[in-house]
């Protein structure tokens, strides 16, 4: 009898253990590093793009050349929604067309915050930074001919916050020179 009651015991101790295991930082869940690719007009650039923004919790910096995709600007505006604070960073000179200009009326419209950039020849970054630990770039304007028509590449690396930090520091360098739209 002695043995079974042992036995029984040293089960106990171990189920009310079992949670300190999922619990103590020795043994929590580590998001690791992973890089994704995808390419257009295919529609994979285009899904990482969106599946980057949907991503956010707490933040979204990105930089633009061509900025008119209406998938980006919804995104965008769902995220705002859900409590993400996003500010965007586009050329001046290659938003003047209508579609830009409407694109950009409408991230007005939602109280995003929205600079333009004319110190250089071509702002030509197109990179999408979340949460201070995601970047997503590539070749991908934020364009409907860039998702439909053009080859465009997209590279999104995850959980690398030492890459993302890289990226927020020529962020705000961009921001910094920027002008409120």
């Amino acid at each position: 009898m002695s043995g079974k009651k042992t036995i029984v015991t040293l089960l106990r101790v171990s189920l009310l253990a079992c949670p300190l295991l999922f619990t103590t930082p020795s043994f929590a869940m580590i998001d690791t590093p992973s890089v994704k690719v995808g390419f257009s007009p295919e529609g994979s650039a285009s899904a990482l793009v969106l599946d980057t923004i949907n991503s956010a919790e707490s933040s979204i910096r990105m930089m633009a050349y061509s900025f008119t995709d209406p998938d980006v600007m919804h995104a965008l505006a769902k995220a705002k929604k859900r409590g993400v604070d996003v500010r965007i960073v586009v050329d001046d000179k290659g938003n003047t067309n209508r579609a830009s200009q409407e694109a950009m009326k409408y991230i007005n419209l939602l109280d995003i915050p929205l600079r333009t950039v004319d110190a250089f020849p071509i702002h030509h970054d197109k990179v999408i930074i979340v949460d201070g630990n995601t970047v997503e770039t590539g070749s991908y304007n934020f364009s409907r001919a860039a998702a439909r028509k053009n080859s465009e590449n997209v590279v999104v690396l995850k959980n690398m916050p030492d890459v993302a930090a890289q990226y927020l520091e020529h962020w705000q360098d961009r921001w910094n020179k920027g002008t409120d739209w």
